[in-house]
């Protein structure tokens, strides 16, 4: 801060220093009385203010111009002090006395045109002090110079009042309150309750981002506030009273500032605080510290670091060093908090919040260069957040490799019943898609930047080398990006995964569904995804479809080869002649091995519905012709009546019938549907 150069040394009281004021002024009144008379009517009248404030002005130009010579010639100064100083002094004293008047309500700005005339006197008040000062072995100016400065102290003791009541402006503060957006807490995925339905829920995060295009101004101080604290901030620092305007000023907007971030819902935690919650909490003090930044970053820093240039214009040090030491002191409590969120236990279900701390430091780091001002506390602050974003990158990163453990981990020994889609094969494909579609350019970003390979075992690095030196392209125009690798180990982990527990099935046929299931569920959720598409490609898209096709060609071979070797021709012939022993028999096997198929594949699961059709239809195009050409051909040889019936069991239409039941999860009662 600037050093005083006015010659009355100040206590840090204004109301100790006004007592001394008084007392010198008794002095100086004493000295004057002789022109308080001639000096009383004018002191009265604002008229004659132009007048008086010219003469002082020469005055003061006359001390100066005697300050300079005496450095060179000792010429002496003025002998005398003219009225006009002692008559400008009761003026201001009026003035201060007629402010004060005004009860329960802020005085100044009421009467712009007396406000003005007030601090041009002012100006002259502190001028003398100054000058008068110059001269402190001249016994004729020391009455003058304590009369000045007492009245000085008085009229900064005014307008430190003033000051401190305009920026407590309670109508301002109210305002700016209601222009602060309050949080709402983020859905993440581990809080998605219809897993199960395979939605992807956007709206939450979708509607968070959303934010009001109003233009509001923070703080919510009129122009004329604003404008009469730039006066009074210019008055008192030209007065040498910087030191009280500064405290004034941070006091009070550091308490609005707490209070801001009080309505936003922002708790003071300390990093043991946040350790000690669970994820649920934290995730709701993450929301809210996410609205706070933002908050800050688009709106308070904003609002204040424009305040306190239009308020103390007269100086853009000062100015720049309040905004400073205001904004650091909220950004250290705000990246502390990510740290902390940074050194908690690591888990799956964190990775969506730490990719939105990361997102938002990410786009606060542009914000502190372009809204602080340049120096020491904008490179220390520049750097922090640079710090604190990278850790929270580190971590993102490290939570998604940590999903390839969390697959090798999952050796459960208990198959999924009827074949159905495996909760594994759910959980993981979700996660993926969730975090591509809401998260893929800042998971690239974040791999790129953070991904560290010192962390993963040599083979991993291996492959993941390799996996980026793969065409993304058909045409070889991009490379694999590291997230883009990441994300194919962990589809193939998933592959290989599925295959061995595909292995629990004892049926060959249940072995084959249950990979139809698992391999359609991931196929779909890929195409149905425009950002994981992408990433996985077509190619891989293609290779899927292909071994769906090889898994519904073993589901037919090892479901229907042996039923169709019961309408077989060959072996029903002896001698040239229909056995109908044999031909009794194949009947019989024929709805034997088919009521058992049916029983037990009515209870199998196939949930996508295309794929129940697909199957379905491929079972009636085998196994509906071929029926219907045995039965047209060989029914004739059985004995009409009872017998034909004990062993012609079904029609045509029946079998289409019960195929259509086959894959809905409920065994059909084979009573009822004969």
């Amino acid at each position: 801060m600037m050093e005083k150069n006015h010659p009355p040394k100040k206590s840090r009281s204004f109301g100790r220093n006004i007592s001394d004021a008084a007392s010198s002024d008794q002095g100086s009144h004493h000295s004057v009385e002789a022109n308080d008379k001639d000096t009383e009517k004018d002191a009265s009248s604002w008229d004659s203010l132009p007048q008086v404030l010219q003469e002082v002005d020469r005055f003061l130009d006359t001390l100066s111009t005697a300050a300079g010579e005496d450095e060179e010639s000792n010429t002496s100064p003025p002998s005398e002090v003219p009225n006009s100083v002692e008559l400008l002094s009761k003026m201001v004293e009026s003035m201060i006395s007629k402010y004060n008047a005004v009860k329960n309500s802020m005085r100044f700005g009421k009467d712009p045109e007396k406000d003005s005339s007030f601090l041009n006197a002012l100006k002259r008040i502190s001028g003398l002090s100054r000058k008068l000062g110059e001269f402190p072995s001249n016994p004729s100016m020391a009455s003058t110079l304590n009369r000045t400065s007492s009245i000085l102290q008085k009229a900064m003791s005014f307008l430190d009042e003033e000051f401190r009541l305009l920026l407590d402006d309670t109508k301002a503060n109210r305002e700016s309150d209601e222009k602060i957006q309050k949080p709402t807490k983020q859905s993440s995925f581990n809080n998605l309750n219809n897993l199960e339905s395979d939605r992807c829920l956007l709206e939450d995060r979708t509607n968070n981002n959303e934010s009001s295009q109003e233009e509001d101004e923070y703080p919510g101080f009129s122009p004329e506030t604003i404008s009469n604290m730039n006066k009074i901030a210019t008055a008192m620092i030209s007065a040498g009273y910087e030191t009280e305007c500064c405290m004034a000023f941070s006091i009070s907007r550091r308490t609005a500032f707490r209070s801001a971030l009080d309505k936003l819902g922002y708790d003071h935690l300390s990093i043991d605080d946040i350790h000690k919650m669970s994820w649920e909490s934290l995730e709701g003090e993450i929301a809210t510290w996410i609205t706070v930044v933002k908050q800050c970053s688009s709106v308070l820093f904003v609002g204040e670091r424009k305040l306190c240039d239009t308020i103390f214009s007269s100086n853009r040090t000062m100015s720049r060093s309040l905004f400073s030491n205001l904004a650091r002191a909220v950004a250290i409590q705000i990246l502390n908090f990510a740290e902390a969120v940074v050194l908690t236990k690591r888990a799956a279900e964190k990775l969506f919040k730490i990719l939105d701390m990361y997102e938002t430091l990410r786009d606060l780091i542009p914000a502190i260069s372009e809204s602080y001002p340049e120096g020491e506390v904008s490179n220390e602050l520049f750097s922090e957040a640079t710090a604190a974003k990278s850790r929270l990158g580190e971590v993102a990163v490290s939570i998604f490799c940590e999903l390839e453990n969390s697959i090798k981990n999952d050796i459960g020994k208990t198959p999924v019943a009827s074949g159905a889609v495996h909760p594994l094969t759910r959980y993981v494909v979700n996660y993926l898609k969730y975090a591509c579609d809401l998260y893929k350019d800042t998971l690239e970003q974040a791999f790129q930047l953070h991904l560290k390979m010192a962390d993963k075992p040599k083979e991993d690095v291996a492959e993941d080398q390799k996996a980026r030196g793969k065409d993304d392209k058909e045409d070889g125009t991009t490379k694999t990006s590291p997230f883009q690798a990441q994300l194919m180990s962990v589809m193939e982990l998933l592959d290989s995964n599925i295959e061995m527990k595909s292995k629990l099935y004892r049926d060959p046929s249940l072995r084959c569904i249950f990979m139809m299931n698992n391999g359609r569920y991931i196929l779909q959720k890929i195409k149905g995804s425009t950002e994981i598409h992408q990433l996985m490609g077509n190619t891989w898209c293609r290779k899927r479809s292909s071994g769906l096709r090889l898994y519904h060609k073993n589901y037919q071979r090892e479901t229907w080869s042996k039923v169709l070797q019961c309408l077989s021709h060959e072996g029903l012939q002896v001698n040239g002649k229909i056995s109908k022993p044999v031909l009794k028999e194949r009947f019989k096997s024929f709805n034997t091995m088919f009521e058992e198929i049916h029983k037990t594949q009515s209870s199998w699961v196939v949930s996508d519905e295309q794929l129940q059709s697909e199957l379905r239809v491929s079972v009636s195009a085998v196994m509906i012709p071929a029926y219907r050409s045995f039965l047209g051909r060989f029914k004739q040889y059985l004995d009409p009546g009872r017998q034909a019936e004990k062993y012609i069991k079904y029609q045509p239409e029946d079998i289409e019938n019960m195929i259509e039941d086959l894959f809905d999860g409920n065994a059909t009662s084979m009573a009822r549907r004969r």
